[in-house]
């Protein structure tokens, strides 16, 4: 049976920019109870790090059979691309942008900016993969 509703809050940082990355994705709704991902993903800038850390939720989504997914991301860039606020002209962020787009039209999509603060859990996974490959 599909679960409906996944919220997710998203986060990836470099330490330097570019720098080693990490992600953290905090994802709830799930019948497992709350789903914590932190994960290295090599040297990489910060915006193509909230890339993954948003195409990490949607591939997690799409393999919990959700019908509806709302991330929650502290960056403007992601959210503002993502909703179509703003054009994504970067090469590097294009063909991500492209899949994450691709894979939300799958799910009742939504995404919103947070403020930090309220990030803190996914910001303190996507540190915690940082430094602990760095």
């Amino acid at each position: 049976m599909p679960m409906s509703n996944l919220v997710a809050y998203v986060d990836g940082g470099s330490l330097g920019n570019p720098g080693p990355s990490g992600i953290g994705v905090v994802i709830s709704g799930s019948e497992d109870g709350k789903i914590r991902i932190a994960k290295w993903i090599g040297h990489q800038d910060n915006n193509v790090a909230e890339y993954v850390a948003l195409l990490e939720a949607l591939q997690y989504a799409l393999a919990l059979k959700a019908k509806t997914l709302h991330v929650y991301s502290d960056s403007q860039v992601v959210v503002k691309q993502m909703s179509g606020e703003y054009n994504c002209r970067s090469p590097r962020l294009y063909s991500l942008n492209f899949v994450c787009r691709k894979l939300a039209r799958s799910l009742d999509f939504s995404i919103s900016h947070v403020p930090r603060e309220r990030n803190a859990e996914a910001n303190r996974l996507a540190n915690f993969a940082v430094r602990g490959r760095s």
